[in-house]
C-alpha cells in the first residue's frame, strides 16, 4: 500500500491496543453496539468482519456507519454482495467491501483497495478472512462474530485502538 493515512502495524504503540468482547441480545443491540464503535472511530481504520452467514455483520456495519454520521443507515446499509463496494457518507467516508464473492486475494487487489484507505475514511470489510494476505501491511482491526442462539451473538474486536474501547 502506499497509502500513509491509514493505520500501520510499525505505527502504533502497543500499550494502546485493546481487545474485548462483548455479547448482543438481538439485532437491534448488534446495531447499537456498532453505532458505539463507529461514534469513537476517527478515520484511518480498516476493519475486517469475520463470521459465518447470518452471524450480523452487516447488522453491525448497520452501526457502524449510523455511529460515524452516514444517513439512513437502517435502509441505505447492505450487504454489497454482489456489488463489491457500497459508499456511505457521514463525518468520514465509508467503505463497505463484501469479499464473499471474491475467488482469490487478487480480485480483492483490483478493487483498488488502496484508493479507499484514507485518513478521512473507514474501510469495513465483510468476509475479511478471505482475503487476509492483501491485508498483512494493514493494521486491521478485527471482529469476529459468532451464534450463540437464535437472536444471541459473541463479538470479539482485536487489535483495536484504545480510543474504540467500549467495555
Amino acid at each position: 500500500m502506499t497509502n500513509n493515512d491509514i493505520r500501520r502495524t510499525k505505527d502504533i504503540d502497543l500499550r494502546e491496543i485493546m481487545n474485548f468482547e462483548f455479547t448482543s441480545k438481538s439485532p437491534d443491540e448488534t446495531i447499537k453496539f456498532g453505532a458505539e464503535i463507529g461514534r469513537r472511530l476517527k478515520g484511518g481504520e480498516v476493519i475486517g468482519l469475520i463470521g459465518q452467514l447470518g452471524s450480523g455483520k452487516t447488522h453491525l456495519i448497520k452501526g457502524i456507519a449510523q455511529g460515524c454520521g452516514g444517513e439512513d443507515c437502517q435502509k441505505n446499509v447492505n450487504s454489497p454482495t454482489f456489488v463489491i463496494v457500497n459508499e456511505y457518507t457521514g463525518r468520514v467516508d465509508i467503505y463497505h467491501i463484501d469479499c464473499y464473492r471474491l475467488n482469490s486475494v487478487a480480485e480483492f487487489e483490483m478493487l483498488g483497495f488502496d484508493d479507499y484507505c484514507r485518513g478521512n475514511s473507514v474501510v469495513l470489510i465483510e468476509w475479511a478472512d478471505r482475503v487476509l494476505p492483501a491485508l498483512a501491511g494493514v493494521d486491521l482491526i478485527k471482529i469476529e462474530l459468532a451464534h450463540q442462539s437464535q437472536n444471541k451473538r459473541q463479538i470479539r474486536i482485536t487489535n483495536a485502538p484504545g480510543y474504540i474501547n467500549i467495555s
